[in-house]
């Protein structure tokens, strides 16, 4: 965890208001998308729903967290060009102002790992250097005017891989040194790379290779994630094993669904659910896990644990399955837009859950210091004043 001075979190916190803006925007998109009519002419909204969330959000904290952990002022370049590449994005302004801002936040973030890979090389860098490449690649697309559901599985890939590198960096995952696992996770993040990278001529045998490395990535998490012991542990410790373990089990299923389905068939069956598969169920759920450590390591104020984070939590799969099971694969509108829209209260609830419980711990950590001082005070005894050197002696009490 790096520790920074309030000062320095203050001035990143506009960066995280206008990341905030990006989510409020893409929350709005994606109602827009599901038929729920919340605003009229939103056609560039719901359009921008899936760039807006990945890169203008999640890109944002991603690429502050990077910064913060480089500790050098132009990576900064990568999360303020996010942000406001998301608001160009979101205003409609023309002439693709907005993705070429947010291709040179992924350039910035490139750098920013190829920066740190110089102090110390390391595999999960590597690995989150992979999805950094893999934003940069979707941004492009999006500048050449391609439709978004054509670059969705780079989307996809930045978050997974970003993610993976993350659990590596932060749960400090045992068995490692053996040859086992280091081939099996090489090959599940070689095969999601090569699948990509095949499905620009061939694009459905690609997408099936991309999928199997992201099953592949599932299990390899499923089965090394030092969630697997936290779990029966207690508090902040179990909560986050949950949540990660569910999320692990998502990302699987969006495997299944990319070898059986084409992502890109926007308004198919395979397309929402494997989107939301990863981006849902994968991505937001490790938000959730990861929220306790990540919010104070960056802006430097306490998340502590609460166990209603529960209900964010389990709202957030319960929608998911509800969106997936009876809307996706029983083809009912109802239970698809039901689901949707749970699921976004359920990312509402986390937010308002954790400012709930950072102001709770400011506001008892000033009463504490309130008594803590009332009490030095009632403690301290005055010391009796002096007698003048020229004051005559008292006569003595016999």
């Amino acid at each position: 965890m790096v520790l920074v001075s309030a000062a320095v979190a203050a001035r990143r916190a506009p960066l995280m208001a206008l990341a905030l803006v990006a989510l409020f925007a893409g929350l709005w998109g994606g109602l827009l998308r599901m038929g729920i009519n919340v605003h009229s002419g939103g056609a560039t909204l719901a359009e921008a729903h899936g760039p807006l969330m990945t890169l203008g959000f999640l890109g944002t904290l991603i690429s502050l967290e990077r910064a913060v952990a480089l500790r050098r002022t132009w990576a900064y370049v990568a999360p303020f060009a996010a942000a406001i590449g998301a608001l160009l994005a979101l205003s409609g302004t023309p002439g693709g102002y907005g993705a070429a801002l947010l291709l040179l936040a992924g350039a910035v973030l490139v750098a920013a790992h190829v920066a740190i890979d110089r102090v110390q090389r390391s595999l999960h860098n590597a690995i989150m250097g992979l999805g950094a490449v893999a934003w940069c690649a979707a941004a492009a697309w999006w500048l050449t005017g391609a439709a978004v559901a054509r670059f969705v599985p780079l989307l996809a890939a930045f978050l997974v891989l970003t993610i993976v590198g993350e659990r590596l960096e932060l749960a400090r995952m045992g068995g490692l040194g053996r040859v086992l696992p280091r081939l099996w996770l090489g090959g599940a993040v070689v095969a999601l790379v090569v699948g990509l990278i095949i499905s620009l001529p061939a694009h459905r045998l690609g997408v099936r290779i991309a999928g199997a490395g992201l099953i592949a990535q599932a299990l390899w998490l499923a089965r090394y994630d030092i969630a697997r012991r936290t779990v029966r542990g207690h508090s902040v410790t179990r909560f986050m094993a949950i949540a990660l373990l569910a999320g692990y089990v998502w990302l699987a299923v969006a495997g299944m669904l990319w070898i059986a389905g084409d992502p890109a068939l926007a308004g198919g069956f395979a397309y929402d659910a494997s989107l939301h598969a990863i981006f849902l169920g994968f991505v937001f759920s490790m938000v959730f896990a990861h929220a306790p450590v990540i919010v104070p390591a960056v802006l430097r104020v306490p998340l502590p644990y609460h166990r209603r984070f529960y209900a964010h939590l389990a709202l957030l799969h319960g929608s998911l399955a509800l969106r997936l099971l009876g809307g996706d694969l029983a083809g009912n509108l109802t239970s698809w837009q039901w689901g949707g829209g749970l699921g976004e209260l359920a990312i509402l609830l986390f937010l308002v859950s954790s400012a709930h419980a950072v102001l709770s711990a400011r506001r008892g950590k000033r009463r504490h210091a309130k008594r803590s001082g009332q009490v030095t005070h009632v403690l301290r005894t005055p010391t009796p004043p002096r007698r003048p050197s020229h004051a005559p002696d008292r006569p003595r009490q016999f």
